[in-house]
């Protein structure tokens, strides 16, 4: 099973490890799942922005960034060249080692989930 690394831009959050984690779900499900906070306007279908993340290890484990998800990602705050957004974030590799690093949470208009 996967393990998949949180940190955060806000160091005021602590770091979150979540183990035992099964592929074919996005990194926005498994945040979720574990009481994660990240916002997601669009309800994690790739039509914003707000669930912007920095994949810090294992890019290679999840699906490939698709051209819809750039388009998103150049509206986002702060991207970087490891940016993708959370809920296209498909885990492919169930013996992945994961890194995201979520953006300051308290910069993004909208719905908190």
């Amino acid at each position: 099973m996967a393990t998949i690394k949180f940190t955060f831009e806000d160091k005021s959050i602590e770091t979150k490890v979540v183990d035992q984690v099964e592929a074919d779900q996005s990194i926005l499900e498994i945040a979720e799942d574990h009481d994660i906070h990240l916002n997601h306007n669009c309800g994690g279908v790739c039509a914003c922005s707000t669930c912007h993340v920095y994949i810090e290890q294992g890019e290679d484990s999840l699906e490939e960034i698709s051209d819809k998800e750039e388009d998103f990602i150049d509206r986002a705050i702060n991207p970087r060249i490891n940016s993708r957004l959370a809920c296209q974030c498909i885990l492919l590799d169930e013996n992945a080692t994961i890194e995201v690093e979520i953006p300051d949470q308290s910069k993004i208009i909208g719905h908190e989930h």
